[in-house]
């Protein structure tokens, strides 16, 4: 009677390493597999590298393995193949790693059946350059978006005492936030990122939607005071009933209108091709947030300390706290924002400024995953420099709360980057941001011993009564 082999097949992705001959000789066929079942460990990206055993270079291919139960190297080099005799048994571990059905088709057709395999695993680089280009569109756009806001802000008082129709206008475009507004804004989060992270795969297109819609708006608003300029398309439509289009607007607008509505769709069509779509949504991100400073005022330093400070301890929470209560462990805020790995729909949240890393690691063969920064992250200390920027041309003060602050901006953000270094995981970024922003806004107005005004915003009523003429010139 020929003997009967018995075989455990580990299907979990966990990917446990196979026991060697010795240990399967002394198993029985139950409890084979039952060996692994404390040992669940999450799976890492891998390098195999194939050859044909001649003289050719060979081609890399993308595995996932368990670290815990295969120990690859970290350069190819290094990669040998295990040896022994029959003592070493018990000492000798056959790694095992998936590797994709399309990989495994690729190779059949590239190397006889000579081939061969080494496994390796490089370590990718703590800090990638694509930290830098992040820093720039976003200190970059706290900068710009503030420094518009509090241009366009002074003019917009100056031309309302002197009771020009065009104030009128302006004014419908400002919302001053007050404390009560606030409030409802922090629960109106709060409830939104629960609800996404239970209901994600239903609400993330309604969020893409809005996204597309906003961004259309925001992109509007920011290329109109340059499309103005052009001596072309002033005329007006006839007279018609269509909606949004009985006052006659000028066919510029319309144009403008439709190029703007054009690269919206055009990112919510092609939004998941990696290659490039991710530049299309940094831009319409980065116009979005422009108008939003741009719409969104704070009147006084104390509303924008009891914003900050709320939402500071809102990103707290739900970065650091969340994984305590969660069963799964993972924080919510960033699980909402990298999207759940069990999502059906495999969408990602718009309201994000993504760029892939830009290093040469063999592993982008496997994901090229983004760094991520949200545009909540630029929008809450926006406003705060927005504020100093008007404060500054109020007061005369050279601007020096408006450098400062914005100065506080970037510090903050390379104390976000540092720290993502050194505890590779997820920062709350207004942990770092929040206290750079505010302390040195604080700390300007304390130097000058102006921060009853700079508290209050008292400043700017009496100083533009007292030199209207002096903010005329302040343009969009």
């Amino acid at each position: 009677m020929s003997p009967i082999y018995y075989r455990c097949i580990h299907t979990s992705l966990l990917l446990p390493r196979f026991p060697s001959l010795h240990s399967i000789l002394m198993h029985k066929p139950v409890n084979l597999c039952s060996i692994y079942s404390d040992s669940q460990v999450l799976g890492e990206y891998g390098m195999a590298h194939f050859s044909d055993g001649g003289n050719s270079k060979g081609k890399d291919y993308c595995i996932f393995f368990n670290s815990q139960w295969a120990r690859l190297p970290q350069d190819l080099s290094k990669a040998t193949p295990p040896s022994g005799n029959k003592s070493q048994y018990e000492e000798i571990g056959i790694p095992v790693a998936l590797l994709s059905y399309k990989d495994m088709l690729d190779i059949s057709k590239t190397f006889g059946e000579k081939r061969q395999v080494a496994m390796y695993a490089p370590k990718e680089p703590v800090v990638d350059y694509n930290m830098v280009l992040i820093f720039l569109m976003a200190v970059g756009t706290v900068a710009v978006g503030g420094y518009w806001a509090g241009s366009r802000d002074i003019k917009k008082r100056y031309m309302k005492h002197k009771r020009d129709d065009s104030a009128e206008k302006q004014d419908e475009e400002t919302v001053d936030v007050t404390p009560i507004m606030i409030c409802v804004f922090v629960v109106m989060c709060c409830s939104m990122l629960v609800l996404l992270y239970f209901f994600y795969d239903q609400l993330v297109y309604m969020t893409i939607a809005t996204f597309c819609l906003a961004s259309a708006v925001g992109l509007y608003s920011c290329l109109w005071p340059f499309v103005r300029r052009i001596p072309f398309g002033k005329c007006r439509i006839p007279e018609n009933n269509l909606p949004y289009c009985h006052k006659r607007p000028q066919v510029r607008m319309l144009i403008l209108s439709a190029f703007c509505i054009g690269v919206s769709v055009t990112w919510g069509v092609f939004r998941n091709e990696d290659q490039w779509a991710w530049i299309l949504q940094d831009a319409l991100g980065i116009v979005f947030c422009l108008y939003m400073l741009k719409t969104i005022r704070l009147p006084t330093f104390k509303a924008c300390t009891l914003l900050l400070v709320v939402l500071f301890v809102y990103d707290v929470f739900f970065v650091f706290i969340t994984p305590l209560l969660t069963e799964s462990g993972e924080s919510i805020m960033v699980e909402v924002a990298a999207g759940p790995s069990d999502s059906s729909t495999h969408e990602k949240l718009p309201m994000v400024l993504k760029v892939p890393r830009l290093n040469s690691s063999p592993l982008v063969l496997c994901d090229r995953p983004f760094s991520l920064l949200g545009f909540g992250d630029i929008l809450v200390p926006g406003l705060l420099v927005a504020y100093c920027h008007r404060f500054d041309i109020l007061m005369q003060t050279s601007r020096i709360y408006f450098l400062a602050c914005t100065i506080g901006y970037g510090i903050g953000l390379l104390i976000t980057f540092v720290a993502l270094a050194l505890m590779q995981m997820g920062q709350p970024a207004l942990l770092y941001l929040v206290p750079c922003t505010l302390l040195t806004s604080l700390a300007v107005a304390l130097w000058r011993k102006e921060l009853p005004l700079f508290w209050t915003g008292s400043g700017f009523v009496v100083n533009t009564i007292l030199h209207p003429l002096k903010y005329c010139a302040n343009k969009d």
